[in-house]
């Protein structure tokens, strides 16, 4: 029996105790205050910090599994069913590059702290949030392409709704967070009041984060079902004999 179809619910599983156990955490450390801060600020201080960048970066490590599986599932249905149209391999390899890039987004998120070094951040959540957001327009759209055959259209409905929703939430989290961090005239980002000045725009964004996130790990969890049906067998390995002429 395979247990492939474990990979995306362990990466559902990771990443919501992750953002929920370093945020109590922050709250405890009384280095966040507790009305919904963005999710990178729970990592941004020691202790938490240290066990937020190891479990983004093992949670990166299984994402990026899971996008790799999910790219050689497609590939052997074509194989199989090549009237599925050449259309749907072009998609395919799009996905798997956009998805990665999303993998290395998070990543980037997850060691290289705002108050550290600013930009290396804003850019690894771009690609976190952004190329992720192609990669489920993608999917969605492979998984109509699949279907009979494979997959259902109750999932494509619902990766559907779920790229719209990421769509929508992802200009809102750009707009309102640039716009909340111009208003701003605290001192420790970290430490929001309303009395710092643009705290709505910094609540709407958060929450809008929060939602986000929360969005992704139910898409890679989406994947399950159609997991069960996959198997993945050790690779070959071959040894290549050089011959050294004197």
């Amino acid at each position: 029996m395979s247990y492939i179809y474990l990979v995306p619910v362990a990466v559902f599983l990771l990443f919501q105790i992750t953002f929920l156990g370093t945020y109590i955490a922050a709250v405890l450390q009384g280095h966040v205050v507790p009305t919904v801060p963005y999710i990178s600020d729970d990592g941004t201080y020691s202790p938490e910090s240290c066990v937020f960048g190891q479990l983004i970066n093992i949670g990166s490590v299984l994402l990026g599994i899971t996008i790799y599986i999910r790219y050689r599932q497609i590939q052997q249905l074509y194989s199989h069913h090549p009237d599925l149209g050449s259309l749907l391999l072009r998609y395919n390899k799009i996905a798997v590059w956009f998805g990665m890039a999303s993998c290395l987004g998070i990543s980037i998120v997850g060691n290289f702290q705002e108050t550290n070094v600013r930009i290396v951040h804003f850019t690894g959540a771009f690609c976190c949030f952004g190329c992720g957001t192609v990669y489920f327009w993608l999917q969605a759209l492979i998984t109509y392409l699949v279907y009979p055959i494979a997959g259902s259209k109750l999932y494509a409905h619902i990766r559907l709704g779920m790229a719209i929703a990421c769509t929508i939430l992802f200009i809102l989290i750009a707009i309102t967070g640039v716009m909340s961090h111009i208003l701003f005239k605290g001192d420790n980002p970290r430490q929001w009041y309303p009395s710092d000045g643009g705290w709505y725009f910094h609540v709407v964004s958060s929450i809008s984060e929060w939602i986000m996130a929360t969005i992704f790990c139910f898409y890679i969890l989406s994947f399950t079902d159609e997991f069960r049906d996959v198997r993945l067998e050790h690779p070959e390995l071959t040894f290549i004999s050089y011959s050294i002429t004197l």
